[in-house]
């Protein structure tokens, strides 16, 4: 059994770097992953189609929450997708429900036309839908290349036997990526019961900041954070994985 992508969402341009050389396969490109990642800046997606030596897909998700976008929502997400193609990037990462959990298909095919060639995922939004397969007859239609998803539980461990109907279902016709608590000790396991063909998973670490001084009285945002420790994916745990998968 072998796993075609292992793929490395990040939310900045040292994780980039970091990434590739614990040897990512693709980049899931967002910001605020402690949200569950969304859109990117116009920035990170220059930069990041720059420097990267491996596809980029940028995240289209305009905030946190729910995937039930309102038509100004849609109308940024738009623009945001037109942006990503703009810089040079290699495809997007889209996903919008009606409120009754079904994948909006208008609006799908919208972000698909907007791509015009791009690559196209849909991301976990498919775990909010109480009707999965019926979402992934919609999502095939629209030639999204692939499906992120935890097989509709917290993490992907647990979404095994979800997963595994997943990849039955959808035989040949999209990839399945497991995603969410994928790591070194559970991605063979993951892999060997489910049969996707592709993982995602951030290598979540920290370094301390090279501030020399400061003042840490006040906080940027909940206290609870520490403003002096930034986030960056861990090369090792990356490597771990892949080493893990060499056993399959």
């Amino acid at each position: 059994m072998t796993v075609d992508h292992i793929e490395v969402c990040i939310d900045n341009i040292e994780s980039l770097l970091l990434a590739q050389q614990g040897g990512a396969t693709r980049i899931e490109l967002c910001s605020s992953l402690a949200l569950g990642g969304l859109t990117p800046n116009a920035g990170l997606m220059h930069l990041a189609a720059k420097h990267a030596k491996v596809p980029v897909y940028a995240m289209i998700r305009p905030r946190q929450g729910d995937f039930l976008f309102s038509s100004q929502d849609k109308e940024i997400m738009l623009a945001d997708a037109h942006f990503a193609k703009q810089a040079g990037l290699d495809g997007l990462v889209i996903g919008a429900l009606n409120n009754d959990s079904t994948v909006d298909e208008d609006f799908l095919a919208e972000l698909s036309r907007q791509a015009n060639g791009m690559g196209l995922t849909f991301h976990r939004a498919i775990d909010q839908c109480l009707d999965p397969m019926a979402a992934l007859d919609i999502i095939i239609k629209h030639n999204c290349e692939r499906v992120l998803t935890s097989g509709l539980e917290a993490n992907a461990f647990d979404g095994i036997p979800m997963l595994r109907k997943m990849v039955t279902y959808c035989g040949e016709h999209v990839a399945i990526m497991a995603g969410a608590g994928v790591n070194a000790g559970n991605v063979a396991q993951i892999v060997q019961q489910s049969g996707v063909s592709e993982v995602h998973l951030s290598g979540k670490s920290t370094r301390p900041s090279l501030m020399r001084s400061y003042a840490n009285s006040a906080h940027m945002g909940n206290a609870d954070v520490d403003d002096f420790a930034i986030p960056v994916t861990a090369p090792e745990k990356i490597a771990a994985v892949i080493e893990a998968l060499k056993a399959l």
